[in-house]
């Protein structure tokens, strides 16, 4: 099995000679280990050829395409008479595993370290000052954001502008919270608080209020 460019063969051509096969196969870069491992070597066996092991060791981006398409041929020397076309797949991307380690997650979950969030980038300055005051998850800087909004904007700093600190909040804000709540119970109430310290419900005097009531309980 050997890598082909996406736009090998061109529009509906499908009569393609060996030689122009040959040439539209795509080598590893200078340098690289061969851009195609594993079980690249098969036999077909009652017209099947299982294929359980194989791996790109490139991304497809530093083609002008950006795409590949894997195709597989009768090895030299194992046919003769009437030539056996090669079979080629569907153009596909392939990315780097690498970078997916440092992407932004959307939605972000609550573990989630601080730096997927929108502005703050990993090992940056905003990352440290967080980490600093014990702001290392996601959840940390949401329950920070609820609790005392003031100080969370005084450890970032005037280094974060007005709007990236809402990008930020607005990223934030986009956390999946889950269905797991906290009780604080007092001696005529109990609030209930989702895990960013929100209150959701709570209990007063024996009467429930939910959130949209809480901003009317002053007089309670």
């Amino acid at each position: 099995m050997v890598v082909l460019d996406w736009d090998f063969p061109s529009g509906d051509h499908d009569d393609w000679s060996q030689e122009e096969f040959e040439s539209n196969i795509v080598k590893e870069r200078i340098g690289k280990q061969p851009l195609l491992t594993g079980d690249v070597n098969v036999t077909i066996r009652n017209g099947v050829a299982p294929v359980e092991d194989i791996e790109f060791t490139d991304n497809s981006s530093w083609i002008r395409s950006r795409k590949f398409k894997i195709s597989a041929k009768v090895a030299q020397g194992n046919y003769h008479g009437v030539r056996i076309c090669e079979a080629i797949t569907e153009a596909f991307v392939v990315k780097d595993h690498r970078g997916e380690l440092y992407k932004k997650h959307h939605p972000q979950m609550l573990e989630d370290e601080v730096w997927r969030l929108e502005k703050i980038g990993r090992s940056g300055t905003f990352y440290k000052k967080l980490t600093a005051s014990g702001i290392k998850t996601v959840q940390d800087f949401l329950k920070m954001s609820i609790v005392e909004p003031q100080k969370l904007r005084r450890i970032l700093g005037t280094g974060m502008s007005e709007k990236m600190w809402e990008a930020t909040i607005k990223h934030a804000r986009t956390c999946i919270m889950g269905n797991k709540l906290y009780i604080f119970r007092g001696p005529n109430s109990i609030i209930f608080l989702n895990p960013i310290c929100q209150v959701v419900r709570a209990t007063i005097n024996g009467q429930t209020f939910l959130t949209r009531d809480l901003p009317n309980l002053n007089g309670v």
